[in-house]
């Protein structure tokens, strides 16, 4: 049977389904208040690995997620991301990857979890205006000061991963995937290969929306919903794999959770696994499903 935990740069243990943050509204404030009462449910419910970032709010997520889980209970990873210059009229928001940059959003993104150290922090994108070495260089020199502890990827490609690898150990990586979105299985082969995390972002979209007969016919088997398919094929995928379904609702969040639970035969898992996925390009909501849609 495959584990339910895994551990991220074999220090992390975290359960392997996780939760994206993303979708959680910081105001008003009644929806805020709902957002604070997800993420605590998320945590009743035993999740270990919540995902976040700079770019989603500008910091309000991370202050978001501050309000409603410090302080942090033991286990609970709270995994951010920096490399996302904000929109400066006329300017629109711009991946930015210099290393002055780079370090301002982790010392920021410190101040506002509340913590010292981000034992997990992923390069958000890689901006091919600034050498790799120089991205990684200085999140490796936060590392060595203590203000990191693992560093981990975003969307980048086999080859991407291969350069950062010579350049740092990469922990995690974190790119868009799902049972019928699989245009990154190259690198989610290597990071098999090589042990690494891989975070599936928008993991259960399109399998909920576009769900095709043989989804709905082992959901049918197994009295589930499609996107618990989906997660449950995820989980089954590889041991690496440590999918983060985002929403603001509890229904939801309880029903992702619920799918960790899932058994799928070997037979259901192939007939699953012999749907052809359709290649999608384009941005899209990290940790998002397709039940709360709504562009980056």
């Amino acid at each position: 049977m495959t584990s339910s935990t895994f551990r991220i740069g074999d220090e992390i243990g975290v359960r392997r389904l996780g939760f994206g943050a993303m979708r959680l509204s910081t105001g008003p404030e009644s929806a805020r208040r709902a957002s604070v009462a997800v993420a605590r449910r998320a945590v009743e419910l035993g999740v270990t690995l919540i995902d976040t970032a700079h770019l989603y709010g500008w910091g309000a997520n991370e202050e978001l997620l501050a309000e409603a889980l410090y302080p942090y209970p033991d286990g609970l990873l709270i995994a951010t991301k920096v490399g996302v210059a904000p929109p400066d009229p006329p300017h629109d928001a711009a991946i930015c990857g210099r290393p002055d940059f780079l370090r301002d959003q982790v010392e920021q993104g410190l101040r506002r979890l509340r913590v010292e150290r981000l034992e997990l922090l992923q390069l958000h994108r890689v901006d091919p205006a600034v050498p790799l070495a120089d991205q990684l260089g200085a999140l490796r020199e936060l590392q060595v000061e203590g203000k990191i502890g693992h560093i981990g990827l975003s969307e980048v490609t086999a080859a991407e991963l291969e350069e950062a690898r010579q350049i740092i150990d990469v922990a995690s990586v974190q790119n868009r995937y799902s049972l019928l979105d699989r245009e990154h299985e190259a690198v989610l082969d290597a990071c098999a290969a090589a042990g690494i995390a891989f975070l599936p972002w928008r993991p259960v979209y399109p399998a909920v929306s576009e769900a095709t007969a043989e989804i709905a016919a082992v959901a049918a088997e197994l009295g589930a919903t499609a996107a618990q398919v989906s997660l449950a094929w995820l989980l089954d995928r590889s041991p690496v794999v440590l999918p983060i379904p985002g929403t603001g609702s509890i229904g939801h969040l309880e029903e992702n959770v619920a799918a960790a639970s899932l058994r799928l035969s070997d037979d259901q898992w192939r007939r699953l696994d012999r749907i052809q996925p359709t290649q999608r390009g384009g941005a899209g909501q990290d940790g998002g499903d397709a039940r709360h849609m709504e562009s980056a």
